[in-house]
């Protein structure tokens, strides 16, 4: 009985300690894997491929042209950094495309005010090839990370085994928690088990992974956007109660900037992944990215809507013939996020609805902002029809917030 009181202790103790208090709002940042994939060739494309030069450049950028100081803080690199293991079984990057070292990067990323993510694979080997982390590397590649200052950790799955994951990914969280240094921890572990339950105890996930990934690998493609967020509003019932402060459903990276979106749809997807909660991790080219894809990104009400302080993951709640979608994502102050959402594909639509029809109360006047024009619509009560125009594949987006009880006079 004693015993089993031990190991009882030893096993709360365990989980307790892998809360490392990290991410209580959903992360923002930069991430290289679908603007520049697995591009080593820096013979012929120096400026793009994966290396040491890119995101020092990439760091500047987030630096100086607005993105760290609106919260877009993370530069994450992705596959195909490593080099391979040196004689003491440390890993170490590719000497040639990394000459400084890792290091030297998150130096350079933390003298700007950023943090530095990093990546690896619970495997054999990562999805490109490289030195993965074998269970019994956890350990040690948990210190590495930590002595070269890193702020993230992705662990990604190719090459495991579902009893490999199922101990890899709880002994990487203690590990990276027992460096003593602070290190998100961002897991594939549920995607590789096909995202939902009974494979995937979202419970656990909660306890030891920061953020993870759920479905496919996002494409550059508005195909792809839907089918990641068909996937997330068809489960909605699993996967909304398990996203708060702290752990994080990700559908990976946001595409805008790249060349697979039409402006609507890019828009679109930022209004979309942010009534989710997502991570905001932008995948583009900093140094050539429109003025127009930067509004998108660095609009200010919509960074405010990610970052609410609640951390709710909102919902789809309203599905309609005329193949316009409502979603809705309660907030602080007893404001919310609407996006209104066309999967139209002739010409702007007029969808006409009240408040009443999602469900608000009848007892309070509200007032919406439109985020993207910045449009104030005054005196909304539960009855009042109002009608929005969202353009094919296009969103509408509205902060709504009270502004007074009905029959209480404003001053």
């Amino acid at each position: 009985m004693l015993l089993k009181t031990v190991l009882m202790l030893a096993l709360v103790a365990q989980v307790l300690v892998l809360e490392n208090g990290l991410l209580r709002k959903p992360p923002m940042g930069w991430l290289a894997w679908e603007r520049f994939r697995c591009n080593i060739d820096c013979n012929e494309d120096p400026k793009n491929c994966i290396s040491e030069q890119l995101f020092m450049e990439m760091a500047d950028r987030l630096a100086q042209d607005g993105w760290r100081d609106l919260g877009y803080v993370y530069l994450n690199i992705d596959d195909c950094w490593i080099g391979g293991r040196d004689a003491k079984g440390n890993l170490v990057p590719d000497r040639k495309r990394f000459p400084h070292g890792i290091a030297f990067l998150a130096d350079y990323a933390h003298s700007l005010g950023l943090k530095l993510g990093i990546y690896e694979d619970l495997g054999n080997f990562t999805c490109m090839g490289y030195p993965g982390t074998t269970l019994d590397k956890v350990v040690q590649d948990a210190q590495t990370f930590a002595e070269w200052k890193v702020d993230m950790l992705k662990l990604d799955g190719c090459y495991s085994s579902p009893n490999e994951r199922a101990e890899g990914y709880p002994k990487m969280a203690a590990a990276l928690n027992a460096t003593g240094r602070p290190i998100a921890f961002s897991c594939s572990w549920p995607a590789y088990e096909g995202g939902l339950p009974p494979k995937v105890n979202y419970t656990l996930l909660a306890d030891i992974c920061n953020l993870w990934r759920n479905f496919d690998d996002i494409q550059d493609s508005w195909r792809s956007v839907l089918s990641i967020l068909d996937w997330f509003v068809i489960h909605q019932d699993v996967l909304q109660p398990v996203a708060g402060p702290g752990h994080w459903n990700d559908p990976d990276m946001l595409l805008i900037g790249n060349f697979g979106l039409s402006f609507e749809q890019a828009r679109a997807q930022m209004a979309l992944w942010t009534v989710l909660a997502a991570p905001l991790f932008m995948s583009t080219d900093l140094r050539t990215i429109s003025a127009q894809d930067i509004d998108i990104l660095q609009n200010p009400l919509m960074i405010k809507i990610n970052q609410d302080p609640l951390g709710i993951q909102g919902r789809r709640i309203l599905r309609e013939k005329s193949h316009i979608e409502v979603y809705l994502r309660p907030l602080a102050s007893e404001a919310s996020a609407i996006v209104f959402f066309s999967r139209r594909m002739d010409m702007p639509y007029h969808y006409h609805s009240s408040l009443a029809r999602l469900n608000f109360s009848s007892s309070m006047v509200y007032e919406a902002q439109d985020v993207y024009t910045g449009d104030i619509i005054s005196g909304l009560q539960d009855k009042t029809n109002f009608t929005v125009i969202i353009n094919p594949s296009g969103v509408v987006m509205w902060y709504l917030y009270p502004i007074r009880k009905l029959g209480i006079p404003q001053h």
